[in-house]
């Protein structure tokens, strides 16, 4: 049962870190404070401010190219979590639920950069046809069609 509740923390803390950055965070954030809040006595704007200082310092440290911060702050939410769980096993459907909310808008939110280089000298429209599949990748056919 333990294995399973540090499993439990490792994913809570990664998909709370990961969702620093989206435009979800603000409703993780606010279950995130209420669940650790609630099950702890501490004060809810107290843990969203905690929260969202740690997101300053994630995206801070990511604009500069150092995940080591975010690791860092991952590693302090799991322990904080592990506590939550270990002091409270009741704790863990609810951590599960929000992880299965958030999990879908994970995939939906996730961005992709595409680049595009036009060579030859084209005169005129360029158009670009496609389509995505649910790899994430983009088949294009030459005359603008796709595959099937």
């Amino acid at each position: 049962m333990e294995q399973e509740l540090i499993a439990l923390a490792t994913a809570g803390a990664t998909t709370l870190v990961q969702q620093m950055a989206t435009e979800g965070w603000a409703a993780v954030r606010r279950r995130t404070a209420a669940l650790l809040a609630r099950r702890r006595g501490d004060g809810e704007e107290e843990v969203e401010r905690e929260l969202e200082q740690a997101r300053t310092d994630v995206l801070a440290a990511r604009e500069d190219g150092d995940e080591e911060v975010a690791q860092g702050v991952k590693a302090v939410w799991k322990a904080r979590l592990r506590r939550l769980l270990a002091e409270d096993p009741e704790a863990a459907a609810e951590l599960r639920a929000l992880l299965d909310e958030v999990a879908p808008q994970e995939r939906r939110s996730t961005v992709r950069d595409i680049h595009n280089t036009i060579s030859g000298g084209s005169h005129g429209s360029v158009i670009q046809v496609g389509l995505v599949s649910d790899g994430g990748n983009l088949n294009v056919q030459p005359g603008g069609t796709s595959p099937r």
